[in-house]
């Protein structure tokens, strides 16, 4: 299947997506916050990069940005998973340069649906 970069800063969270995501038989790196997730893209080249917006260090928006800045990972979607569903938050992350905006909390069989449209929709 596809590996996929999960940043996420609430470690219960980052496990379930992990888990849930492992279980539909993808390849999971999991990190902590949005510089941890900008620092290991172009090392770990995922398929699809799932980011919190709020986090420590470094924002989604902000590790989007960069990402997307970068010659060797633009290519790579970024899709935010936020529980901050207002209008601004979400025109906000697409300007981002997100792919989507998935809002918190989900169903962990609609995060693994929704994954494997978007991998779909972007393969090379």
């Amino acid at each position: 299947m596809a590996k996929i970069l999960v940043a996420e800063d609430e470690r219960d969270i980052r496990d379930l997506i992990a888990f849930t995501l492992r279980f539909a038989g993808h390849e999971v790196v999991a990190v902590g916050n949005g510089e941890e997730a900008w620092q290991s893209a172009p090392a770990e080249m995922p398929d699809l990069i799932l980011m919190d917006v709020r986090m420590p260090r470094m924002t989604g928006y902000e590790a989007c940005e960069r990402i997307k800045a970068d010659e060797r990972i633009r290519h790579i979607p970024v899709v935010f998973l936020s529980a901050k569903g207002q209008e601004s938050e979400i025109r906000t992350g697409l300007e981002a340069g997100a792919t989507e905006y998935l809002l918190k909390p989900f169903a962990p069989d609609e995060l693994t649906r929704r994954v494997a449209e978007l991998l779909n929709r972007h393969k090379n």
